[in-house]
């Protein structure tokens, strides 16, 4: 949806979304380098996979995120 609504409004600064695997090491993460991020939103995953997801997640945003980049997290 993140997609559709930016072409659908024309929103040339937005990049398109990654789809990742928080199972995996964020190495895995589309290429993403090291403090690149801004924001990394993770949206109803926490409750309902399993904790190691949970824990990539938190262990790829110190990774990926800049000094000050904020994970959002809602669900």
């Amino acid at each position: 949806s993140i997609a559709a609504y930016a072409e659908a409004m024309q929103v040339p600064n937005v990049l398109p979304p990654i789809l990742l695997d928080v199972s995996q090491g964020w190495e895995t993460w589309g290429g993403i380098l090291p403090a690149t991020l801004d924001l990394l939103v993770s949206i109803n995953m926490m409750h309902i996979s399993e904790f190691c997801c949970t824990q990539g997640l938190f262990k790829g945003a110190g990774v990926l995120l800049k000094p000050g980049g904020v994970l959002f997290t809602y669900g």
